[in-house]
């Protein structure tokens, strides 16, 4: 599919990363110049956060991290600020990280207090013995660890609740009372013009589709790879649905023996499929190459099952890939000693 994956075939690069900001229906006749430039602007921003960390030396898992508060922070996003909201009307948060070197990894869901919960994660993976909390726990473990908690009202954003009443008088559901602490409808706040956004004019109508969840896959200087990935989720989710983003296998895996993926989309397919796991298992035991593994899952077993979403992925040797079956993906890539490559749509390079 012309556009939708890219081989990355340069002479090895001491370090490498890749990020997604989500996959769905994002075509260049839904977004606006000003919300093009803006999505570029973020994916080139949090790329070169990244960036930065390995360039100075720094480990997979803090470049992941470093990159993965910024996009948990921009309501361009649905991760941390700018979730999405549940049928209730609450913000519930998911995400994971995996250690490519040790095989550890940590995982949280159902987050509604946690500001970063990509850096929860991390603190499962390294501070407990467990790999997945779930729910109040989750918080009261991150207060053991002095993470930065907030009020449940901090991740509120107007788009995402209009985008909530919408989705659920479709269903035939009742729209529940806006969030404590939320602030009060403005006037005019239906047509999405504005958002908490520092006057970007980036908030968008509801593009059919579309899935916000971010992700970073990165390589760094020592050889070790790292994955990690957070979401809010799917709008007006249910009975506690908890997607692929914190399943370690599904949404985010990473081994030294193939390579690391994270992931985006239609969560309950990339659980099936185990996605991310599949793509470093054919690396690792069929010998593909990082491109042809990523487009073997996602172009054929995903599209033959009806799952729509994409992935990124990053192997130890510095190959760099992503592969999506939908007409766009927020992504970016860079390497030590090659460019920044930023793209959204299906004909982007």
């Amino acid at each position: 599919m012309a556009g939708a994956s890219q081989a990355q075939t340069q002479s090895k690069p001491k370090w490498a990363l890749v990020v997604h900001g989500g996959a769905g229906v994002i075509e260049r006749k839904d977004l606006t110049p000003e919300q093009d430039k803006a999505y570029r602007a973020a994916m080139t921003k949090v790329a070169q956060t990244g960036a930065a960390v390995l360039e100075k030396g720094g480990s997979a898992l803090d470049a992941i991290e470093a990159a993965i508060h910024l996009l948990e922070d921009d309501p361009l996003f649905n991760a941390g600020k700018g979730a999405v909201f549940t049928a209730e009307g609450r913000n519930e948060l998911d995400s994971s990280v995996m250690d490519g070197k040790t095989l550890k990894a940590g995982a949280v869901a159902g987050v509604t207090t946690v500001r970063h919960p990509i850096s929860l994660a991390r603190a499962v993976m390294e501070k407990s013995p467990h790999v997945m909390l779930i729910g109040e726990g989750a918080e009261t473990f991150a207060r053991t660890q002095q993470l930065e908690m907030v009020e449940p009202s901090f991740f509120f954003t107007e788009r995402r609740w209009q985008g909530l009443e919408k989705a659920l008088k479709a269903q035939g559901l009742p729209v529940p009372a806006r969030p404590a602490g939320a602030p009060q409808a403005a006037a005019g706040a239906d047509d999405l013009a504005h958002d908490e956004d520092g006057g970007r004019n980036a908030a968008l109508m509801d593009l059919g589709k579309k899935f916000g969840t971010v992700g970073v896959v990165a390589l760094d200087s020592r050889g070790n790879v790292a994955a990690g990935t957070s979401t809010g989720g799917t709008t007006a989710k249910r009975w506690g649905r908890v997607g692929d983003a914190p399943i370690i296998g599904a949404g985010t895996y990473a081994s030294n023996e193939s390579c690391a993926v994270s992931a985006t989309g239609t969560g309950e397919y990339f659980i099936r499929l185990t996605v991310a796991r599949e793509v470093c298992a054919l690396v690792e035991h069929k010998g593909l190459s990082l491109q042809a593994a990523a487009d073997e899952v996602i172009q054929k077993k995903l599209t033959a099952l009806g799952g729509d979403g994409g992935i990124i992925a990053v192997a130890p040797d510095g190959q760099m890939a992503w592969s999506f079956n939908t007409s766009g993906m927020y992504r970016a890539r860079v390497a030590d000693g090659q460019p920044l490559q930023v793209g959204i749509y299906k004909d982007d390079p």
